[in-house]
């Protein structure tokens, strides 16, 4: 019991914290401390009392996280719920970062398009399509003393381009597709 008892004194007098049955038992092998399994036994138990006294009172070394600076600002918390609360989170962002990672490579671009079809129809009504086969007719250009250009535009009596090349191409197609 006194080697023990000693060997406990020099670990706490070094501001050692372990004071685990094996490493009293090999600290003090030459002391005639009894084995760790010795001390574990039932016979034990004053044993283990004398260390367990030594381990309370022994200052609890809080294992440090090398936390990077970005991180910093979750020690400066001042409840340690919200600290828990954090860390619990910060954890979790990780773990979900970790699996995105697994399941889509690094610098893989992904694009999503949610760009729906309009709901409207593409045809045209019968009035629309008379309108645009109206502006195209023989009955329009003569009324207003229009003729046809060579790009697709609309040239009036004076020369002037009254709509722009490739009107009358559109035109077309619209009626045609539509």
């Amino acid at each position: 019991m006194e080697a023990i008892y000693e060997v406990c004194q020099e670990q706490a007098g070094r501001g050692i914290s372990d004071f685990s049955f094996s490493t009293i038992a090999r600290l003090g092998e030459k002391r005639g401390v009894p084995q760790a399994q010795s001390i574990r036994n039932a016979s034990g138990v004053h044993y283990r009392a004398l260390i367990e006294s030594f381990a309370a009172g022994a200052p609890v070394k809080r294992k440090k996280k090398n936390n990077p600076e970005s991180e910093a600002w979750i020690e400066e918390l001042p409840s340690p719920r919200h600290r828990m609360l954090v860390n619990i989170l910060l954890s979790e962002l990780a773990e979900s970062r970790r699996l995105v990672r697994e399941v889509v490579p690094p610098n893989l671009e992904i694009y999503v398009d949610d760009r729906s079809a309009p709901k409207g129809s593409f045809k045209l009504n019968a009035s629309e399509r008379r309108a645009l086969e109206y502006i195209l007719s023989d009955d329009f250009m003569s009324m207003w003393h229009f003729k046809r250009g060579k790009v697709g535009d609309i040239i009036d009596e004076n020369g002037q381009k009254v709509l722009k090349p490739g009107t009358i191409d559109a035109i077309e197609k619209a009626l045609k597709y539509l």
